[in-house]
């Protein structure tokens, strides 16, 4: 089987070609193009939903010639179209939906909707993996945290996330506060290896809670008046707040995950999201399963499959491949896990 995948949910777009034997799942990547408006949003410190759409018109017919470059005839090599439908911006994810519905009635091909935090997820079963079940499967993005229970390949159920803002949105709100560039997170990151000490030691919230749910509007908000009473932050003042910050986001994130892996007896815990590129991140949860010894395989995607692109779309439909025709397809932005 041969998909075309199609992301267009907020300042990517992208196209990407996956091919699959019938005898296994094992995904062959052929083609994977991304094009970003990032440059753009970096100038006003965050993404603006108009110009975003507006540059994914332009973007999409050339980034979807070009990932078809890897296939003699498209036409009739490609069995089934994957898009985004939702999360997302509507103006955006319009434009995806709306180019998949298009190929799909001239090229009489079916298309597989497809949810896009569920694409973060599959960025990990690209190439060979040895992903056991049950697992528990951490989204951490700008706009979203979730922890999700697989039971299966195709299994998907939502336990928690967060009720107000994200890990990676708390991340971009900070860095905003201490004039960083946008995205924030990379940066926050770097400023927070030269730091060994944890001085500010920021609230870590809901980490004591009974459920699986995050919140970190109230760290944001610590983080505020850390930076009021300094006025103008010094360089170490910086660090130390970049510091601070990354160790109370990753100690929820960390607690709530292993938690949940606990409470279902995960094999497998699965990262996925722009958060899970921080190198870290990646550390402390390695670190966090040699201490508690427990016999669970932490997976994470290469960087480049992290923040949003086609690949782990079409990754995504190869499992769950519920083709429906073009006419009946409609992008929701308010699509959560369903």
């Amino acid at each position: 089987m041969t998909i075309l995948g199609i992301e267009t949910s907020c300042d990517e777009t992208s196209a990407a070609v996956l091919k699959t034997n019938k005898n296994d799942k094992r995904i062959q990547l052929l083609s994977n193009v991304i094009a970003t408006s990032l440059s753009l949003h970096a100038k006003t410190g965050g993404i603006i939903p108009e110009i975003a759409a507006r540059e994914q018109v332009k973007f999409i017919i050339p980034v979807i010639e070009e990932s078809l470059k890897v296939l003699k005839n498209p036409k009739e090599e490609i069995d089934a179209i994957a898009v985004t439908v939702g999360p997302g911006l509507i103006g955006s994810l319009l434009v995806g939906v709306e180019t998949a519905r298009t190929i799909g009635f001239v090229w009489d091909k079916p298309i597989i909707p497809i949810n896009h935090l569920f694409g973060h997820i599959y960025a990990n079963f690209i190439g060979e993996n040895n992903i056991q079940f049950p697992a528990i499967a951490l989204v951490i993005s700008g706009g979203h945290t979730d922890l999700v229970l697989m039971k299966n390949q195709s299994s998907i159920k939502w336990l928690g996330g967060t009720r107000d803002d994200a890990a990676g949105e708390a991340f971009d709100k900070t860095g905003r506060l201490l004039n960083l560039p946008y995205p924030a997170g990379p940066r926050i990151e770097k400023l927070a290896m030269d730091v060994e000490k944890d001085i500010y030691h920021f609230p870590r919230p809901m980490i004591g809670s009974g459920d699986f749910d995050f919140s970190f509007s109230g760290l944001k908000a610590a983080v505020f008046r850390e930076v009021q009473k300094l006025k103008t932050p010094s360089d170490d003042d910086i660090k130390n707040i970049s510091f601070s910050l990354q160790e109370a986001i990753f100690s929820v994130l960390i607690k709530k995950t292993f938690k949940a892996a606990k409470a279902f007896n995960a094999k497998s815990i699965i990262l996925g999201g722009g958060v899970s590129a921080n190198q870290t991140l990646r550390k402390r949860f390695e670190e966090k399963i040699k201490i508690e010894n427990v016999e669970t395989e932490l997976f994470v995607p290469s960087k480049s499959l992290c923040t949003d692109n086609a690949v782990m779309i079409a990754a995504a439909a190869i499992f769950n491949p519920e083709e429906t025709d073009w006419r009946k397809i409609t992008a929701n932005p308010e699509l959560y896990f369903d």
